[in-house]
């Protein structure tokens, strides 16, 4: 049914307390909400405004842009809403994050800043952002504020595309921090001279090989299980994490960690000897990077090790020692995941699928949320092989 908005004039008479009778002529807009499919009613006092309304209703709805002020949601219901979908897909110390800096969206906590829980989505517009957000920025910092701007963000595209309710424009030329420190990251060279060094070491050199040749986070690495690594289909499946207890997690740090990781011949290779030493534990989940044992054919099981590996005692006894022997520059298990997505950034790799290898949520690029293939993956760690050198 075409959505159509009838103008009419209507005039009625109304008696002061003094006992005069004036007429009051009012325009009313009649039309049939698209969502509710109610009836509604708009007044104006001049034919104009009313003209106007009319014009912006018709423009609206064409475009898909029409929303309900009544039925739109309050920016607190968005975030409330957000929160509520992002809580099953990200770790529970990640949405507790985020609901911390979801209070500052709401406001109240600090009197100086403009409160816009109680406002309707429908209702607020690009300068009000703009306020906020300068106002949340001197009170908090430019850091938490930038990280507000971006749940917000968030939040309000899933309002649009759940409750139809149209966004604002988010405003431009913010308020930036401070510039940060670049990490130090190893040059290809000396990345080659560690990976070299790596394929001679059987006891530990897979544990520092990988992060430079998979560009995993340190807890996405320790979490890892042989029924994670596919060598039929040469891809790695990344969908859980090690917390600091050694805990396994069945999640990723975020929804965009959850991938599959293309294994390179080099990597390949090297896991393919690891695992026939690799120290397990019986009655346990047969970790890629456990607990230090001594090696033994498989499948012989080692009591000695095949546990957990915390975080410390990898970077004490599998990490930097590496760094002394070699004589390079000690960079933290972090860096190689730098390392990783400088090296394909640097050999022409498109940015999306950088962001989809890494695991990163990347904003420009959408392709990611909606399929968990990478596509063209094999090319990129062909591309990571070549820049370090031949297998």
């Amino acid at each position: 049914m075409p959505f159509t908005v009838n103008l009419t004039r209507r005039v009625r008479k109304r008696q002061l307390s003094c006992g005069n009778t004036v007429r009051q002529t009012r325009h009313v807009l009649n039309y049939v909400d698209p969502h509710t499919h109610r009836r509604r009613q708009e007044f104006f006092d001049r034919r104009d405004d009313a003209r106007a309304r009319r014009n912006e209703l018709l423009v609206s709805v064409e475009t898909g842009a029409y929303s309900n002020p009544r039925t739109a949601p309050t920016i607190a219901e968005a975030i409330d809403h957000w929160l509520e979908t992002k809580a099953s897909r990200v770790k529970a110390n990640t949405i507790a994050s985020c609901r911390i800096v979801a209070a500052h969206i709401r406001g109240g906590r600090l009197q100086a800043v403009p409160i816009l829980g109680p406002m309707k989505v429908a209702d607020l517009t690009t300068a009000t952002i703009r306020r906020w957000h300068a106002a949340l920025a001197d009170e908090v910092g430019t850091y938490t504020a930038n990280r507000a701007i971006g749940y917000l963000r968030s939040a309000l595209a899933l309002a649009e595309e759940d409750f139809g309710v149209r966004a604002p424009a988010m405003p431009t030329q913010l308020r930036r921090g401070g510039p940060k420190s670049k990490k130090a990251i190893l040059a290809t060279d000396q990345v080659a001279r560690l990976l070299r060094e790596a394929q001679g070491d059987a006891e530990r050199g897979v544990y520092y090989a990988f992060p430079f040749l998979a560009g995993t986070r340190p807890s996405e690495q320790l979490g890892l299980l042989w029924d994670d690594v596919d060598f039929d289909a040469g891809v790695i499946r990344i969908s859980r994490i090690q917390e600091r207890d050694g805990s396994l997690t069945d999640m990723t740090k975020t929804e965009a960690g959850t991938r599959d990781i293309p294994m390179g011949p080099k990597l390949r290779r090297m896991l393919l000897e690891w695992r026939v030493v690799c120290p397990r534990r019986l009655g346990e989940l047969h970790r890629v990077f456990p607990g230090p044992g001594r090696l033994a054919p498989w499948p012989q099981p080692r009591m000695g090790g095949g546990g957990a590996l915390l975080y410390q005692n990898f970077r004490k006894r599998m990490w930097a020692p590496v760094f002394e022997r070699l004589g390079l520059p000690y960079v933290t298990p972090h860096a190689a995941r730098h390392a990783f997505v400088s090296t394909l950034q640097a050999q022409g790799i498109e940015v999306g699928l950088v962001a989809k290898l890494a695991g990163h949520a990347n904003p420009v690029v959408t392709l990611g949320h909606y399929t968990q293939a990478v596509r063209g993956g094999e090319d990129a760690v062909a591309a990571l092989e070549r820049a370090y050198g031949a297998p």
